[in-house]
């Protein structure tokens, strides 16, 4: 029997569509797909020191994981990531003294070396921005005096505040990324659309375009259809603030 999203926690959802403030498209191949409602998750674990339990687990349209429906003992819903091994039934909680189990929040200082965690705060309160696609998991491996040493999924080592909180476990849905498309159409669903080669445009809508039958680029290197390069070029800031919390980038 399919389970109906819990409606108390769903709002409409605009997509931009690629484009921003000023109805531009600043981000090409977007557009189309299925109606999707927005289920709001709770990141930030406010209800501190109060048990929840587990009542269903959902799919959510808009991340890769699954999601959790949360009740909690003061009569409260809520929506959390799910985390892998998380079954309906358990309880969770919320607190600086929680014990070391699937899907309990605590802040990092309090838990032991090599913990796996996921949906990691980077500004202590703001709630959790890290790690939060379906599989995910970061690793603690070190402490210091005011931070703690995260390997994250992307290879990166980072320093991040002692006083974040994190999610004990990793990310459900681990074989989202085995999944095959099969046809162009399930993709539209999603809000892609087609991607066309620069080779086969026009030189006014590409560097790449142009010439008779198949032409070389013609030019060092690939480049986007603004014409700068491609394939290898940094974008990242040089000063960017977070250069310093960054010890190994990722590969």
């Amino acid at each position: 029997m399919i389970q109906k999203t819990e409606k108390s926690l769903c709002v409409k959802n605009f997509r931009k569509k690629g484009r921003n403030n000023r109805g531009l498209i600043t981000c090409r191949h977007r557009g189309g797909g299925h109606k999707r409602l927005y289920r709001k998750i709770e990141f930030n674990r406010l209800k501190v020191g109060i048990y929840a339990r587990v009542h269903r687990i959902d799919y959510d349209p808009n991340r890769s994981s699954k999601i959790a429906l949360l009740h909690y003992t003061d009569g409260i819903k809520t929506y959390i990531i799910h985390p892998l091994n998380l079954k309906i039934g358990d309880y969770i909680l919320s607190s600086p003294k929680a014990p070391i189990s699937v899907g309990n929040c605590l802040p990092l200082r309090n838990m032991p070396l090599g913990t796996v965690v996921h949906n990691i705060e980077i500004n202590p309160g703001k709630g959790g921005q890290l790690v939060r696609s379906a599989g995910s998991s970061a690793q603690i491996l070190s402490k210091q005096k005011d931070s703690i040493t995260l390997s994250l999924p992307s290879s990166e080592i980072r320093l991040v505040s002692k006083n974040c909180w994190a999610t004990i476990g990793q990310v459900s849905n681990i074989k989202h990324n085995n999944r095959v498309y099969k046809k162009a159409g399930r993709k539209r669903w999603l809000d892609r659309r087609p991607s066309v080669r620069g080779a086969a445009m026009n030189a006014v809508d590409h560097p790449h375009g142009g010439g008779e039958g198949r032409a070389p680029v013609g030019r060092p290197g690939p480049l986007t259809p603004w014409g700068k390069a491609t394939l290898g070029k940094r974008t990242r800031k040089i000063n960017k603030y977070s250069n310093k919390l960054i010890l190994t980038r990722r590969k």
